[in-house]
Protein backbone atom coordinates (compact mmCIF):
# COMPACT_ATOMS: atom_id res chain seq x y z
CA UNK A 1 0.00 0.00 0.00
CA UNK A 2 1.28 3.53 -0.62
CA UNK A 3 0.43 5.64 2.37
CA UNK A 4 1.10 8.81 0.04
CA UNK A 5 -0.55 8.22 -3.09
CA UNK A 6 -4.04 9.14 -1.53
CA UNK A 7 -2.67 12.95 -1.40
CA UNK A 8 -3.13 12.69 -4.65
CA UNK A 9 -6.63 12.34 -4.83
CA UNK A 10 -6.85 11.85 -9.00
CA UNK A 11 -3.98 14.69 -9.90
CA UNK A 12 -1.39 13.51 -12.25
CA UNK A 13 1.92 13.23 -10.42
CA UNK A 14 4.07 14.27 -12.99
CA UNK A 15 2.37 17.74 -12.71
CA UNK A 16 2.17 17.85 -8.94
CA UNK A 17 6.37 17.39 -8.81
CA UNK A 18 6.91 19.29 -11.35
CA UNK A 19 4.77 22.36 -9.88
CA UNK A 20 6.33 22.13 -6.18
CA UNK A 21 9.61 23.74 -6.79
CA UNK A 22 7.65 26.75 -7.39
CA UNK A 23 5.50 26.32 -4.55
CA UNK A 24 8.38 25.92 -2.21
CA UNK A 25 10.02 28.95 -3.41
CA UNK A 26 6.67 31.19 -3.16
CA UNK A 27 6.61 29.52 0.75
CA UNK A 28 10.15 30.40 1.10
CA UNK A 29 10.09 34.63 -0.17
CA UNK A 30 6.56 34.95 1.59
CA UNK A 31 7.26 33.25 5.00
CA UNK A 32 10.95 35.27 4.89
CA UNK A 33 13.31 34.18 7.83
CA UNK A 34 11.27 34.63 10.85
CA UNK A 35 8.06 33.06 9.90
CA UNK A 36 10.40 30.05 8.30
CA UNK A 37 11.15 29.10 11.75
CA UNK A 38 7.51 28.67 12.68
CA UNK A 39 5.58 25.29 12.77
CA UNK A 40 2.08 23.95 13.27
CA UNK A 41 2.42 22.71 16.55
CA UNK A 42 5.55 22.34 19.34
CA UNK A 43 7.39 19.42 18.42
CA UNK A 44 6.33 19.71 14.82
CA UNK A 45 8.81 20.53 12.19
CA UNK A 46 9.11 24.54 11.20
CA UNK A 47 8.54 25.59 7.43
CA UNK A 48 12.48 25.28 7.17
CA UNK A 49 12.56 22.07 8.19
CA UNK A 50 9.92 20.94 5.74
CA UNK A 51 11.99 22.36 3.19
CA UNK A 52 15.06 20.70 4.12
CA UNK A 53 13.41 17.63 4.55
CA UNK A 54 12.33 17.56 0.89
CA UNK A 55 15.91 18.40 -0.09
CA UNK A 56 16.90 15.06 2.15
CA UNK A 57 13.96 12.85 0.60
CA UNK A 58 14.74 14.48 -3.07
CA UNK A 59 18.15 12.83 -2.68
CA UNK A 60 16.25 9.57 -1.21
CA UNK A 61 14.11 9.57 -4.31
CA UNK A 62 17.13 10.44 -7.27
CA UNK A 63 19.07 7.01 -5.77
CA UNK A 64 15.80 4.93 -5.41
CA UNK A 65 14.61 6.03 -9.09
CA UNK A 66 17.81 5.18 -10.45
CA UNK A 67 18.51 1.49 -9.05
CA UNK A 68 14.36 0.40 -9.63
CA UNK A 69 15.59 1.28 -13.42
CA UNK A 70 19.21 0.02 -13.03
CA UNK A 71 18.26 -3.48 -11.23
CA UNK A 72 15.94 -5.78 -11.39
CA UNK A 73 14.21 -6.82 -8.16
CA UNK A 74 15.36 -3.77 -6.31
CA UNK A 75 15.19 -4.11 -2.41
CA UNK A 76 14.42 -0.32 -1.73
CA UNK A 77 16.72 1.00 1.85
CA UNK A 78 14.46 3.09 3.91
CA UNK A 79 15.55 5.84 6.18
CA UNK A 80 14.77 7.48 9.19
CA UNK A 81 13.61 11.04 8.50
CA UNK A 82 13.71 11.96 12.19
CA UNK A 83 17.82 11.16 12.32
CA UNK A 84 18.08 12.57 9.11
CA UNK A 85 16.51 15.61 10.53
CA UNK A 86 19.20 15.99 13.49
CA UNK A 87 21.03 18.26 11.67
CA UNK A 88 18.44 20.69 9.67
CA UNK A 89 19.84 23.52 12.15
CA UNK A 90 22.55 23.53 9.93
CA UNK A 91 20.78 24.50 6.47
CA UNK A 92 18.76 27.27 5.97
CA UNK A 93 15.68 27.31 3.66
CA UNK A 94 17.12 28.90 0.76
CA UNK A 95 19.96 26.32 0.70
CA UNK A 96 17.85 23.52 1.19
CA UNK A 97 15.15 24.86 -1.80
CA UNK A 98 18.15 25.18 -3.85
CA UNK A 99 19.29 21.15 -3.76
CA UNK A 100 15.72 20.43 -3.60
CA UNK A 101 14.69 22.54 -6.82
CA UNK A 102 17.70 21.11 -8.62
CA UNK A 103 17.36 17.35 -7.69
CA UNK A 104 13.71 17.95 -8.66
CA UNK A 105 14.63 19.61 -11.77
CA UNK A 106 17.08 16.50 -12.49
CA UNK A 107 14.79 13.74 -11.40
CA UNK A 108 11.77 14.95 -13.74
CA UNK A 109 14.42 14.66 -17.17
CA UNK A 110 15.11 11.17 -15.79
CA UNK A 111 11.73 10.26 -15.15
CA UNK A 112 11.37 11.31 -18.91
CA UNK A 113 13.96 9.84 -20.47
CA UNK A 114 12.82 6.30 -18.68
CA UNK A 115 11.06 3.63 -21.42
CA UNK A 116 7.74 3.39 -21.00
CA UNK A 117 7.63 0.15 -19.70
CA UNK A 118 9.58 1.09 -16.45
CA UNK A 119 6.61 2.28 -15.01
CA UNK A 120 5.58 -1.12 -14.11
CA UNK A 121 9.61 -2.93 -12.89
CA UNK A 122 9.17 -3.87 -9.57
CA UNK A 123 11.44 -3.08 -6.47
CA UNK A 124 10.13 -4.10 -2.92
CA UNK A 125 10.23 -1.92 0.06
CA UNK A 126 10.95 -3.57 3.28
CA UNK A 127 8.04 -2.01 5.09
CA UNK A 128 5.83 -0.90 2.30
CA UNK A 129 6.08 -4.20 0.37
CA UNK A 130 6.27 -4.65 -3.10
CA UNK A 131 6.08 -1.17 -5.23
CA UNK A 132 6.43 -0.44 -8.64
CA UNK A 133 8.57 2.57 -10.16
CA UNK A 134 5.43 4.45 -10.71
CA UNK A 135 4.43 4.08 -7.15
CA UNK A 136 7.88 5.39 -6.59
CA UNK A 137 6.73 8.37 -8.83
CA UNK A 138 3.67 8.87 -6.72
CA UNK A 139 4.75 8.62 -3.66
CA UNK A 140 6.75 11.70 -4.69
CA UNK A 141 3.74 13.50 -5.65
CA UNK A 142 1.51 12.70 -2.84
CA UNK A 143 4.40 13.44 -0.71
CA UNK A 144 4.90 16.43 -2.15
CA UNK A 145 0.87 17.53 -1.38
CA UNK A 146 1.55 16.45 1.82
CA UNK A 147 4.71 18.85 2.66
CA UNK A 148 2.86 21.49 0.83
CA UNK A 149 -0.27 21.48 2.71
CA UNK A 150 1.30 22.16 6.00
CA UNK A 151 3.53 24.72 4.51
CA UNK A 152 -0.25 26.59 3.87
CA UNK A 153 -0.90 25.83 7.08
CA UNK A 154 1.93 27.67 8.79
CA UNK A 155 1.90 30.36 5.86
CA UNK A 156 -2.16 30.67 6.95
CA UNK A 157 -0.92 31.26 10.65
CA UNK A 158 -2.51 27.82 11.82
Amino acid sequence: MNPYASHLAGKDPLEVIAATPGQLATFVRALGPERIEKSLAPGKWTAREIVCHLADCEIVFSYRLRQALAEDHHLIQPFDQDKFAKVYAAYDAPAALAVFSALRRWNISFIHAVPADTFSKRVKHPERGEMTFKDIVETMGGHDLNHVKQLEAIAAGH
